[in-house]
């Protein structure tokens, strides 16, 4: 059993950056790929970032690839999502996700989430 936290939301302006992070209980982190993931009002959620267990290998969806950075620290049981040149169309609910050797871009292939962290950029 894995329980996930977020922190790190808030309220910022466009252009600005946010550090989401996501922390987890247990003792096997370096046994679970993570993920970001993301919910706007109205619209389904939507895949933004994975990383390997190892931290070694990661993927980004397009939407965000180039600004927004995923790490981990295995030895703090730690998930990070740095975001810059964050635009209005960022807004959205973000979820850390947690799966037992999983490296995907499905939420479907996580077992376990966090409650969510609020991200709001004004334009």
């Amino acid at each position: 059993q894995v329980q996930l936290v977020e922190s790190g939301g808030g309220l910022v302006q466009a252009g600005d950056s946010l550090r989401l992070s996501c922390t987890a209980s247990g003792r096997t982190f370096s046994s679970y790929g993570m993920g970001w993931f993301r919910q706007a009002p109205g619209k389904e959620r939507e895949f933004v970032a994975a990383i390997h267990r190892s931290g070694g290998t990661t993927v980004y969806a397009d939407s965000v690839k180039g600004r927004f950075t995923i790490s981990r620290d295995n030895t703090k049981n730690a998930m990070f999502l740095q975001m810059n040149s964050l635009k209005a169309e960022d807004t959205a609910v973000y979820y850390c996700a947690a799966g037992q050797r999983v490296f995907s871009t499905r939420d479907y292939a996580y077992d376990y989430w966090g409650q969510g962290t609020q991200v709001t950029v004004s334009s």
